[in-house]
């Protein structure tokens, strides 16, 4: 059975959370990315067995999907890691969380205010950790290039075909037509203001990466054109032990283009997090 609930965020924010499988089970955090909702989790609530075995949970980030859509506080690393906290103490006990894309800077800055207090593992996927100008942890591909600035427009006709050619070149084959046309509902439903404070951030984050102390795991489409497989590469280069998965002929969305073998490495890792076991490199 699915649900939705909400939890309250940093400043009083109200952040949905989509739940859904084994009250009893470890829990898993799943965190989207720039311009989406929980809706990109989809193919995961929907595999029998992560839904058996674990408890999902999926929030919508400030100013997108079901959550709250707050004037300011999208450049504070504090106001995501608070918003993401007030998650982790819904699903009650320590999370491996998985943050996709934008999701993944999210987590960092989870890191960077409260530690790894609450987390039981992490998983980046086609993850940024960090934004700005020169910051290796955050470089962008060509399709996300391509698409910015007019992804940020506030006038249809300029960001329509942007954020449209966006999701076609997020997977290396076209995706079904219902998977992209839900993608780009997620997109425009995000108001363009809150599409541009996402990029209005300048954040390091070696040392942060160097402070993980948690069993980690960066996944990585080696054709991903949207964030460079290089952000990742220099994601587990910080991060103490961290395994890694490349996703060989696949792009940006992993958990969509090759959803069972992504469910099965994350039911994997939640299971080894669950055991105690360290992460396999």
């Amino acid at each position: 059975m699915q649900m939705r609930t909400e939890v309250v965020g940093a400043g009083g924010a109200r952040i949905g959370v989509r739940v859904a499988g084994a009250d009893s089970g470890p829990p898993i955090v799943f965190v989207h990315g720039w311009a989406q909702s929980a809706r990109a989790w989809d193919a995961q609530f929907a595999d029998p067995r992560l839904r058996e075995r674990f408890r999902l949970l999926a929030l919508d980030l400030r100013g997108h999907g079901g959550s709250d859509v707050p004037s300011g506080g999208y450049d504070d690393p504090a106001v995501w890691a608070d918003d993401l906290a007030a998650v982790l103490g819904l699903a009650g006990e320590p999370a491996v969380v998985v943050g996709w894309s934008y999701g993944a800077l999210v987590i960092t800055d989870y890191v960077r205010v409260h530690g790894t207090a609450g987390l039981a593992g992490i998983v980046l996927v086609g993850g940024i950790t960090e934004i700005g100008k020169g910051h290796p942890g955050g470089w962008v591909g060509s399709a996300m290039r391509s698409a910015l600035p007019d992804a940020l427009a506030d006038d249809i006709d300029v960001a329509l075909p942007a954020l449209t050619r966006l999701i076609g070149e997020m997977s290396v084959n076209p995706l079904p037509g219902a998977v992209a046309q839900a993608m780009l509902g997620a997109s425009l439903s995000v108001p363009p203001p809150v599409r541009a404070a996402l990029f209005s951030r300048d954040v390091d984050s070696a040392e942060v990466l160097a402070s993980i102390d948690v069993p980690t795991l960066v996944t990585h489409g080696t054709e991903d054109a949207t964030v460079d497989p290089r952000a990742g590469e220099y994601a587990a280069g910080k991060i103490p032990g961290a395994a890694t998965r490349w996703w060989v002929g696949v792009g940006h969305i992993p958990f969509v283009e090759a959803a069972p073998e992504f469910n099965e490495t994350l039911a994997r890792f939640v299971e080894e997090r669950a055991q105690g076991a360290p992460a396999e490199r």
